[in-house]
């Protein structure tokens, strides 16, 4: 595994943005394969200072120490101003919108480093469970802040795949600042990747920023607004809906609908996710972000609309034969495990 390979691991690009150096120096060894010896062949110091820095006993204090961290491990390039990322606030920074205002100008881009923050932000989603959201939003941010920069710089179908690219980190940061309470700034980053997606020409992305703007709404206790903004989620411009797009907006118009205690229409709606998400069965049919949306999940999603309707005999059969297979997934297991055991007491 190369160097800039090993950095696409999510609690490696944590250490680098907090400068935890005994975390960094002991997860980049056990990627690579290393030796505290050629540890320190990579960046230039002998195998004693090596070994007290990943014991905490030295501390990295000169920027010249730094710079050959990021030489000879070869820190990729949107890492570089992850440090000034840590003082910003949680609110989108201006600088952001004012890049991506001036898109659509003339100019050639290498796509390279498009394609790389694109492969890393899939591994944040995936590692969220384990690093945690909040310790990898400075990462993303500074991903983001590197994509919007490369946006003036490019046009035509560039241009719109970059926009796409913003818009996923956008929602990624809004989904963060809503775990953390930050509804404010979330609602503000789901608008810009709902914008963003919009300008881009991205169905799939828009449709599923105001779907998750549903959420939003239906975990605020208004289940009105929610499942207004479910159903336009649907119908997001002229282009059609991928199924697994489509179908994430349907299940959550019927969750809205199931708190407004329109049970026949939320099951029906339920039954209409499920067979939408049927027919994108490989992860290769789906849009990236939906990644976890696989038959089994399209299930325990039929599940929960039960759960939601207070069809507690129905809810816990789904619940029950889909939760073995859901290993891996602490967070969903544990979430889908206690409206199982929840409905089992209602029964």
């Amino acid at each position: 595994m190369s160097g800039r390979e090993l950095w696409a691991d999510g609690r490696l690009r944590v250490a680098w943005a907090s400068r935890d150096w005994p975390t960094l120096i002991r997860r980049y060894r056990a990627l690579a394969g290393i030796s505290q010896q050629r540890f320190g062949e990579l960046v230039g110091m002998d195998q004693g200072y090596v070994s007290r820095l990943e014991r905490g006993r030295a501390r990295v204090t000169s920027e010249d120490v730094v710079a050959r961290f990021v030489e000879g491990l070869k820190v990729p390039t949107e890492l570089g101003g992850v440090q000034k990322m840590r003082a910003v606030t949680w609110d989108p920074p201006a600088e952001l919108r004012d890049r991506v205002a001036h898109a659509r100008t003339t100019g050639r881009m290498d796509v390279r480093t498009a394609d790389w923050i694109g492969r890393v932000l899939v591994e944040h989603r995936r590692a969220e469970d384990e690093v945690g959201g909040r310790a990898l939003w400075p990462v993303v941010l500074s991903q983001l802040d590197t994509v919007t920069e490369m946006i003036p710089h490019s046009s035509g179908s560039v241009a719109d795949r970059l926009m796409l690219l913003a818009a996923e980190h956008a929602h990624w940061l809004s989904w963060v600042a809503w775990q953390d309470q930050r509804l404010g700034s979330a609602l503000a980053w789901i608008d810009l990747a709902h914008g963003w997606a919009v300008d881009g020409g991205h169905a799939d992305m828009a449709s599923w920023a105001q779907r998750v703007r549903a959420h939003y709404s239906l975990q605020q206790g208004d289940p009105v607004r929610a499942l207004r903004t479910a159903e336009a989620a649907r119908y997001v411009g002229s282009r059609p809906l991928s199924p697994a797009a489509e179908a994430v907006a349907v299940h959550q118009a019927a969750m809205a609908a199931a708190a407004l205690s329109e049970r026949d229409r939320a099951r029906r709606l339920a039954e209409e996710a499920r067979e939408l998400a049927l027919r994108a069965p490989e992860a290769a049919d789906r849009p990236g972000w939906l990644y976890w949306l696989d038959p089994l999940r399209a299930q325990l999603q039929v599940a929960d609309t039960a759960y939601a309707c207070r069809a507690w005999s129905d809810a816990a059969c789904g619940f029950r034969s889909a939760l073995p297979l859901l290993q891996g997934y602490a967070r969903d297991h544990a979430y889908y495990r206690a409206r199982l055991e929840d409905a089992e007491r209602r029964i």
